[in-house]
């Protein structure tokens, strides 16, 4: 020990040591409160935060999106999700932007009617043959229109129509088409009405893109005229065929953002008409769309976009799904 020191006597020294730690615990424990309210911390768990307290995910993602259910009533036209981005294929885990279908299709039979077909201009003959649609003759089919640079309305339809089948059958519908592509020409517009009415469908669709004039623009839906003659009797489907083609106006509406054309009838989106064998000889719900007018450069740069005929796809098979579960 030091030169001129003594140890302390024994009750002195717990004095002292009581006395020091008695002023080092406040501020000991004021120290690390001061630090922790200025973030020292760092939650490197399910909180989402990192050391830097930003989050984990970038800030330019997705909003997730909505769960299945989230919305099955087919007027809701204000769904949370709307602002959803489809994938680039056009095809989505959703149906309508924030909306899914909600709803299940099992046991329901639809049959969807590709326009035309990609290989009618090669048969000239055969497809420009009469055949008879109950009140009249008419073609058996045509080679349909095409975009000014020459995108085809037949593989246009079978595109669509393709996409619109993946949905409908994930939902448990069983879909048949009129045609795949996988005929030489056709078929005919009173085959293609024959093979709904064999199938006992539930719903059929016709899908098509018109051919109206340049800076005519919009979609729309051709329902059957009530007609009855020769072969063809449509008094017992106009009401349900109406009714089918206003949910398809509806959802096709809000899954593209096209508006009804207003070069067709009264502007509403709705043309009945009794000239097309397709229709007039059906003895099952069916309808027409026009997906838009392929004559016209607005409404071609949509229908040539992949990602534009998978929200047209959606709307299509939104609208069937709508109408097999009133």
């Amino acid at each position: 020990m030091s030169n001129g020191s003594f140890p302390p006597e024994p009750g002195r020294r717990g004095g002292t040591l009581a006395i020091v730690l008695a002023a080092l615990i406040p501020a000991c424990f004021a120290g690390w409160l001061l630090w922790s309210s200025v973030g020292g911390a760092k939650d490197d768990g399910a909180g989402g935060t990192g050391g830097t307290g930003a989050p984990t995910t970038s800030s330019t993602s997705s909003p997730p999106p909505p769960s299945s259910g989230a919305s099955g009533a087919s007027g809701a036209s204000g769904a949370s999700g709307a602002s959803a981005t489809p994938s680039p294929s056009g095809e989505a885990s959703g149906d309508v932007p924030g909306e899914g279908s909600g709803k299940t299709l099992k046991g329901k039979v639809v049959v969807i009617d590709p326009g035309h077909n990609p290989h009618n201009r090669d048969h000239p003959s055969q497809i420009s043959r009469s055949v008879d649609i109950g009140t009249e003759e008419k073609e058996c089919d045509t080679t349909g229109t095409a975009t000014n640079s020459g995108y085809p309305e037949a593989s246009f339809t079978l595109d669509v129509a393709r996409r619109a089948r993946t949905l409908l059958e994930a939902r448990g519908a069983t879909v048949r088409f009129t045609q795949d592509g996988d005929r030489p020409y056709g078929p005919c517009v009173d085959e293609r009405a024959e093979i709904g009415n064999k199938a006992h469908a539930d719903a059929v669709v016709s899908v098509h893109a018109d051919g109206a004039a340049a800076r005519e623009r919009g979609f729309h839906v051709i329902l059957p005229k009530s007609v009855r003659g020769g072969g063809a009797d449509t008094s017992a489907i106009t009401v349900p065929s109406r009714h089918l083609g206003e949910r398809l106006l509806d959802r096709f509406e809000r899954a593209t953002g096209s508006e009804p054309a207003r070069y067709i009838g009264d502007g509403s989106g709705l043309d009945v008409r009794g000239d097309l064998g397709g229709l007039n000889l059906s003895t099952v719900p069916k309808v027409f769309i026009e997906c838009g007018n392929m004559r016209d450069s607005q409404d071609a740069a949509e229908l040539t976009d992949a990602a534009w005929r998978g929200r047209a796809a959606r709307g299509i098979a939104q609208g069937i799904t709508d109408f097999l579960n009133e």
